[in-house]
């Protein structure tokens, strides 16, 4: 992993997921961006190539006025285009394929679910932030396994950021924190309430203890 991207990656923070397609999508990541998320991820499965490749390069203009990371879920192609990393699952491209497509600056990401062996497997391969989950049941993959809080313990000692992810709120977020998850990844906690930012908000101030 290279020094540049050390420094993108480096403190702590809201992870941001997206919930699309919706027909405010771009003023609810304006209002997540403020309430302080520190990484947005571009998340749409549906086959629509044009809306997602113009929502995406607008996404990705707007987190570069914030000085976010922009990263794409699954699709490799979007995210060279738009100039993002991209977030890889089980199913999604090898990292090495998405490392020559996208070059040696964008940020890769894996989901690794509750496998501390997935992670020491993938943890050499140039990826820049291991992710773990469902942390809680969650009801954007409602079928997720639930992962125990200790594999993010001890995931730590593999050196790359951690991302928590799976029924998260700003209730039970603090002990996957205290676990030592470096990014706490939300969905619907976020983009499903009424005031976005203030959503936002709220998961920021336990990486700053004003809430805690």
């Amino acid at each position: 992993m290279s020094s540049l991207l050390r420094s993108r990656l480096h403190g702590k923070g809201v992870y941001a997921i997206t919930d699309g397609p919706r027909h405010d999508l771009i003023a609810t990541v304006e209002a997540a961006l403020a309430g302080g998320a520190r990484l947005l991820q571009y998340r749409d499965k549906t086959n629509d190539t044009d809306r997602r490749r113009r929502e995406a390069d607008e996404l990705s203009r707007i987190c570069a006025r914030y000085e976010v990371p922009f990263i794409v879920n699954d699709d490799v192609e979007l995210a060279k285009l738009t100039g993002g990393g991209v977030h890889l699952g089980r199913e999604d491209m090898s990292i090495a394929q998405a490392r020559a497509i996208l070059g040696p600056g964008a940020i890769i990401g894996v989901s690794c679910y509750g496998s501390l062996e997935r992670a020491r497997e993938l943890a050499p391969q140039g990826v820049d932030y291991l992710a773990f989950g469902a942390m809680y049941p969650s009801s954007t993959k409602p079928h997720a396994p639930v992962a125990a809080h200790d594999v993010v313990t001890q995931v730590k000692a593999l050196g790359l950021p951690v991302v928590a992810i799976g029924g998260l709120t700003p209730d039970n977020a603090g002990v996957v924190i205290d676990a030592g998850a470096d990014y706490i990844a939300v969905v619907s906690a976020i983009f499903a309430a009424p005031d976005i930012q203030s959503a936002t908000r709220r998961f920021a101030d336990l990486f700053t203890g004003t809430t805690r």
